[in-house]
């Protein structure tokens, strides 16, 4: 459907709630604060907007998570590398802002670099010039809490070749301090540009896509540190004490692109840990690719990666994909070829093969699964099958697309892993039996009715 053009200017970022039937997206621009909404999500896929849009207190806003209570939203701008806290009403989901916690790296100086529109230059060029102007200030471009206890905020720093670490306060909803930073690679003197974060969801490992390295960097998770942090904020002690003392060591960089490709042609887009915990999965921009790793699952190199395979990806400029709720459907966003191309993906060998299906969509930024969540009412729920919309953001700055893509499988594929393995597996096995309830109650209604 078409959203309002002046409503919703240049959507860059999706993130569906855990529980709610709702979905976040953030709009972004490099010389007015973006703007972040909230909407309930309806059985069709409708989209209902939630209270008002809240001032996101920084430029290019462009990613957005909730903590583990679900009474915060944090949002990062990448522009002028800020992460803002919104109070969120857990009940509803919708937004009870303004800003109530804003954190600048920066320390509050100014940035050095022009935008694009006075004289700078695009951010999505890999060339020399580009890199040095890029590089030349802080430039935040996530902000994923560990899995774990959900103590400590990761945020790469694309402008500074870093991960940082941040003690975030859950009780108070605060990202209180910098904790450590560390390289996002091996320190070879060229630039990374680490651009997302992703843990795995059964090994204490996470993942670092560097955009301008073309790289992964494997990181070991110390849960030990983590579980002694979050014992030390539980009790209300100084956590400046943690200062120094890092929760990730780097074991593995490996290239996305083949080693013939020159490395300046290419910058990567996405990283996606797939829901077996069996594969990880990269976007290339340039090289046109969909990069397959396979995790190893044993021994001591347990968690570090094994190319599978680059595969193409129909189209030019694959910033964004998504992994639809079985895990089976790989939907690639080729930015530049205005399309969204479909692909099966082999759950044994993590290969992909392309369906013949694609959609036409102008400028397509993100792809969003939003697994419809089971409705507390009895009577809709019998009503209403199961059903997965699937939400396709553009960064044409008159437009907002949105499509539904039907399944009967339900996984919140835009949320961080659970900490428990078992917990993860029994929540997973029990929507979808509910989902099966609900079919089969439905089948039941319509034979009924006829």
């Amino acid at each position: 459907m078409t959203g309002d053009p002046t409503l919703v200017v240049n959507p860059a970022f999706a993130r569906y709630h855990p529980r709610l039937n709702v979905v976040y997206t953030c709009t972004e621009d490099i010389d007015d604060n973006g703007r972040i909404f909230a909407y309930s999500v309806g059985a069709s896929g409708a989209l209902t907007q939630l209270g008002e849009a809240v001032d996101a207190g920084g430029t290019s806003t462009c990613y957005l998570t909730l903590d583990r209570e679900q009474k915060n939203l944090l949002a990062v701008n990448y522009w002028d590398s800020t992460l803002a806290v919104i109070p969120v009403n857990k009940e509803t989901g919708e937004m009870m802002g303004p800003v109530k916690n804003m954190y600048d790296p920066k320390g509050g100086k100014g940035m050095i670099a022009a935008g694009r529109v006075h004289g700078g230059v695009n951010h999505s060029c890999n060339d020399d010039t580009t890199i040095r102007m890029r590089q030349a200030d802080p430039h935040s471009h996530a902000l994923v809490l560990d899995p774990f206890v959900g103590t400590v905020a990761y945020v790469p720093d694309l402008g500074k070749d870093l991960v940082r670490e941040f003690y975030y306060d859950r009780q108070a909803g605060k990202i209180e301090l910098e904790l450590n930073v560390l390289p996002s690679g091996l320190c070879t003197g060229m630039p990374d540009g680490p651009r997302y974060f992703e843990f795995h969801p059964k090994y204490n490992v996470a993942y670092v896509v560097n955009e301008l390295s073309s790289t992964v960097a494997v990181f070991e998770v110390n849960r030990a540190l983590l579980q002694e942090m979050a014992t030390a904020s539980k009790n209300g002690a100084d956590m400046s004490k943690f200062k120094g003392r890092s929760t990730l060591r780097l074991i593995q960089s490996i290239k996305t692109i083949p080693s013939a490709f020159p490395t300046e042609m290419n910058t990567c887009g996405r990283i996606c840990v797939h829901k077996s915990g069996r594969f990880v999965v990269v976007s290339n921009r340039g090289h046109q690719s969909i990069t397959s790793f396979r995790v190893i699952n044993k021994g001591p190199k347990r968690g570090e990666l094994f190319p599978v395979g680059y595969f193409h990806t129909r189209g030019e400029t694959p910033r964004h994909f998504q992994f639809d709720a079985s895990g089976q459907y790989l939907l690639v966003a080729n930015q530049d070829t205005d399309s969204i191309a479909v692909f099966n993906f082999n759950l044994s060998s993590g290969e992909i093969k392309y369906t013949g299906n694609e959609y036409r969509v102008p400028s397509p930024n993100f792809v969003c699964c939003c697994p419809m969540h089971e409705s507390d009412d009895l009577e809709e729920a019998e009503m209403s099958p199961p059903v997965s919309n699937l939400s396709i953001l553009n960064n044409f700055q008159d437009t907002e697309e949105t499509g539904n893509y039907s399944t009967t499988s339900s996984d919140n594929s835009c949320t961080m892993p659970t900490a428990v393995e078992s917990k993860e597996s029994l929540q997973a096995e029990l929507m979808r039996a509910r989902n099966e309830i609900n079919e089969l109650r439905h089948m039941l209604s319509s034979l009924t009715m006829e």
